[in-house]
């Protein structure tokens, strides 16, 4: 029963991994693009940081989905405004 709840653990923890590494995709294609116009080599770098980020997120989310998706975190409540 030991494993189930680690694997309950890491359906909590993916969520957050996959929204960190999107923070981190978007803030090197940032950057990816201002070096890009000044012409800059290091855009071609950032460029492969981008295309391996996203390839680990791709798989983050897979490894989600063969767990069933995600669960909230424990205390977790989420509280949905409509207007």
């Amino acid at each position: 029963m030991s494993e189930m709840k680690e694997l309950d653990k890491l359906r909590v923890l993916l969520p957050h991994w996959i929204e960190h590494n999107q923070s981190h995709i978007a803030e090197f294609a940032k950057w990816r693009e201002l070096a890009s116009t000044e012409g800059s080599i290091a855009s071609v770098g950032l460029a492969e940081a981008v295309a391996a980020m996203t390839k680990a997120d791709a798989a983050l989310r897979e490894v989600l989905s063969q767990l069933g998706g995600s669960l909230p975190a424990p205390g977790h409540h989420h509280h949905h405004h409509h207007d």
